[in-house]
């Protein structure tokens, strides 16, 4: 049978293949570190799960209007305005089944077939992966170790061209959790909104930090009918499974983006919707702890891996990864993520599962246990010793 052209530029996300791969080996008796994963380890908070549940209950069981229910845009554009600083109406929301579907539908509908994107190198993947499905052209923003992850408006107007349609911004950062700073915001900000250039601002690790203090650019001037914010609750309040997120454009755009959502999924969960004004505006307690847990895990893994002779890791400054340099094994990335797994029984993902720029780097997420932690450095410790005596 014959396959429709668009697949072969489709990509995929590594995470999810090595977790499988990892789950595989678990089904054989062996016993595996999972560091590969961006995901919270701990429970959504118990009011969050009792809105929902109070939701099916009260009948919140029937599909509500693509955009969202209208209560439910009306608090993501309170708190926005509040959390931001960035007066939003709720026809300017649009709520979607995760925060995947505001990348696609936002560039569907901004990106023409040849119009240029600049993605974030090493990046997300399905940025990459987005722009080329609708036949648009990636082009890479190289991030450097030795600039600790971060670009400037110099870096961006290198790669303008006259087809360059949308820049994408990703802040807390994965893979490397660098951020950027107000200086660079505010420099970015005069280069792009003079010209008809797209922002998407990918913050849903916005409540994920620990130095510094997250800013969007679409509170800059000039920005707001340009920017596109992608945020969600999966990261924050540890709901990765319930599938929620939302995006904040100009009214014309999300009417557009409404539109897809009509024609792909119909709406979002009315009963999964439900619990957003609670988790937003509520008690954020639960949240705070995570992120001081986070906070010492990350302390830990960072001094860990600087602990290894040949590795070295930055800190980061938000989201719950480390991007560490282990060039000095002498292997590529990808033999790396696939020997560590089959003879070190740690799981994490080579740094080209997030571009070509990731070669020399591995990914690992510290949304694990410390313990769990502790025992993938020492095994991370120990594979290195033995490879490292293989490739001198």
């Amino acid at each position: 049978m014959r396959y429709a052209d668009r697949m072969s530029q489709l990509g995929t996300e590594t995470a999810f293949e090595v977790l499988a791969k990892a789950r595989a080996l678990e089904a054989k008796g062996r016993t595996v570190v999972h560091l590969e994963i961006g995901e919270p380890d701990f429970d959504t908070p118990a009011p969050i799960r009792a809105a929902a549940i109070r939701a099916i209950e009260e009948g919140f069981t029937h599909y509500g209007p693509s955009a969202g229910l209208p209560e439910v845009r009306e608090a993501i554009a309170q708190y926005i305005a509040k959390d931001r600083g960035l007066a939003v109406a709720p026809d300017q929301v649009v709520v979607t089944p995760g925060g995947k579907p505001v990348l696609t539908f936002a560039v569907l509908a901004c990106v023409n077939p040849g119009d240029e994107v600049i993605v974030p190198n090493p990046g997300f993947p399905i940025y990459e992966s987005a722009v080329r499905f609708a036949g648009g052209t990636p082009v890479s923003l190289a991030l450097r170790e030795d600039r600790a992850f971060r670009f400037g408006a110099a870096d961006i107007e290198a790669l303008l061209t006259p087809r360059t349609r949308m820049l994408i911004l990703n802040s807390p950062h994965n893979p490397t959790g660098s951020m950027l700073e107000p200086k660079d915001l505010d420099e970015i900000a005069a280069l792009v909104r003079e010209r008809e250039i797209f922002v998407l601002s990918d913050e849903i690790y916005s409540k994920i930090v620990y130095e510094g203090k997250h800013e969007s650019i679409a509170t800059r001037p000039g920005m707001a009918e340009r920017t596109i914010i992608l945020d969600g609750f999966s990261k924050t309040y540890a709901m990765t499974g319930w599938r929620l997120g939302y995006g904040i454009m100009n009214p014309t755009l999300a009417k557009h983006v409404a539109r897809l959502a009509t024609n792909v999924y119909s709406c979002a969960t009315s009963f999964v919707q439900r619990a957003a004004p609670g988790a937003l505006h509520g008690p954020q307690d639960e949240v705070r702890a995570m992120v001081a847990e986070f906070r010492r895990r990350r302390d830990a893994i960072v001094e860990g891996l600087n602990a290894i002779p040949g590795i070295r890791c930055a800190k980061p400054s938000g989201a719950f990864y480390v991007f560490p340099n282990v060039s000095g094994l002498g292997m590529k990335s990808a033999q790396i993520e696939a020997a560590l797994l089959e003879e070190g029984g740690v799981a994490a993902l080579s740094g080209t599962a997030f571009g070509s720029n990731g070669e020399g780097y591995v990914r690992f997420s510290y949304a694990n246990s410390i313990e769990n932690i502790r025992e993938g450095l020492r095994r991370f410790e120990a594979f290195a010793q033995t490879h490292a005596n293989v490739t001198r």
